[in-house]
């Protein structure tokens, strides 16, 4: 397949943004001003010289076509991936006007490509030859030692909500944040991440608008569900146990039987903390019709490795994890390199989708939300909020505060002019949030995160 045959839309390269900074910066040089010496060929390389401020013009490079996806290379001193020079390049490729015309790469840019392939090439076998004879017994006894941490923190976190009960939920308001961070500090401390980023998240609920207490005891109640499902482990079912360790924050090997397919992404958003960036990435099985996630993280203030362009598909394996309800994957080897499809997953009405999410809550009480492709609906504002209506019903789904204050809502508007759209996103307890859409013929996907 040539580089000329999949080439990407503007969206499908912004979507490849570390951050909004990239995203804009990136944007600008998508012109060809700055750019001397830009080509490309049709084994999937791109490459130009980028005028900076020093005397030295930037060189970028991008490889697209290698089935183990994306990469960049750029002589700035970023330490994002992609930079914004990288994403310039491929805006000013992606506007097809010849300003990137086909050519044979420089030196510099062919080594480099050389080079790298050559080591994807070699990784498979330098990995399986390298890895060492693992010790199972010295394994299972690293995990009875963090089971036995994990469950002693999951006692103390009992008791700690039974305080709260005792003395009433005014004194979490009366108390302040840091007692919910000493709380939380002390499930770090005991070998267990899930339970303290759910007691950070308690903290925020005090004093956050009307009708916080009903909010903080239903969080508490979720909380207790999972205190009791950790201590009570050997009593569950397989599948649900497996849950509960995830949601508790035991990593678990994606260990189910691998599924090939064409898989059209069809979001990829990131959120940030302090301490670290989360990336999520939702795929939808052209062929098998399954859905599934892909989480990839990268240290504060650096964007996760994994990057794939919205609305293309690439022909690859997955493996599920382990839970019940549970769509997270890992991504296995890759076969091809992303191509456009008009493969489109199949809409459903708005009640349908909240009955989604909640069969989809029996299997895991602690899901936020679910995938969902939305069929001809019309957003439509709904006082100072908006909601997405069925245009053959009077049935609507609210969206959730954090969209309403995104620019995808007004893409969205935009897209729809009126007429009815479909519409990616998640649908959870709190509304749901539009991630990506395309009109009523099938056009191309627009993102909206």
């Amino acid at each position: 397949m040539t580089l000329q045959g999949v080439r990407w839309t503007a969206d499908q390269v912004l979507a490849l943004a570390p951050d909004d900074a990239s995203r804009k910066a990136g944007s600008k040089l998508g012109a060809a001003g700055p750019w001397s010496e830009a080509g490309s060929c049709g084994e999937g390389t791109v490459w130009g010289l980028c005028k900076g401020s020093g005397s030295k013009p930037y060189r970028t490079v991008v490889d697209i076509a290698d089935a183990a996806g994306p990469a960049y290379k750029c002589s700035c001193p970023s330490r994002k991936f992609p930079c914004k020079h990288a994403l310039g390049l491929l805006l000013l490729w992606a506007a097809g006007d010849g300003a990137v015309p086909p050519g044979r790469a420089p030196d510099w840019a062919e080594q480099w490509i050389t080079g790298r392939r050559e080591r994807t090439a070699r990784e498979p076998a330098t990995g399986a030859a390298g890895a060492g004879p693992a010790d199972p017994e010295a394994a299972r006894r690293r995990a009875e030692r963090r089971a036995e941490r994990i469950t002693a923190g999951a006692t103390e976190l009992e008791q700690r909500l039974a305080d709260l009960l005792r003395s009433g939920l005014a004194s979490a308001e009366q108390a302040g944040y840091g007692l919910w961070e000493e709380t939380a500090a002390r499930m770090v401390d005991a070998q267990a991440p899930g339970l303290a980023a759910r007691v950070r998240e308690l903290g925020a609920i005090p004093s956050s608008g009307p009708g916080w207490p009903v909010r903080l005891l239903e969080e508490c109640a979720l909380l207790h569900l999972l205190d009791q499902g950790w201590l009570r482990r050997d009593e569950l079912p397989p599948d649900l146990a497996a849950t509960v360790r995830s949601r508790v924050g035991l990593p678990g090997a994606a260990d189910g039987p691998p599924v090939r397919d064409h898989w059209l992404v069809l979001a990829q958003y990131d959120t940030a903390d302090a301490r670290l960036t989360t990336r999520r990435i939702w795929l939808h099985g052209t062929g098998t019709g399954r859905g599934a996630l892909l989480l990839s993280y990268g240290a504060a203030g650096r964007a996760p490795e994994l990057s794939l362009p919205v609305g293309l598909a690439f022909d690859a394996e997955i493996r599920a994890h382990p839970g019940s309800g549970q769509l997270r994957a890992a991504l296995g080897e890759r076969f091809a390199a992303p191509a456009p499809t008009a493969v489109r997953p199949p809409g459903v009405t708005t009640a349908r989708a909240a009955e989604c999410y909640g069969e989809a809550l029996r299997d895991d009480p602690w899901l936020e939300s679910v995938p969902v492709t939305l069929a001809e609906v019309v957003p439509v504002q709904d006082g100072e909020g908006w909601q997405l209506a069925d245009a053959g019903s009077e049935a609507a789904l609210p969206l959730t505060p954090a969209a309403v204050t995104r620019p995808g809502l007004w893409r969205l508007v935009a897209l729809s002019g009126g007429a009815p759209v479909t519409v990616f996103g998640e649908c959870g307890h709190r509304g749901f949030t539009p991630l990506t859409a395309w009109p009523r013929d099938g056009g191309e996907l627009v993102t909206l995160c």
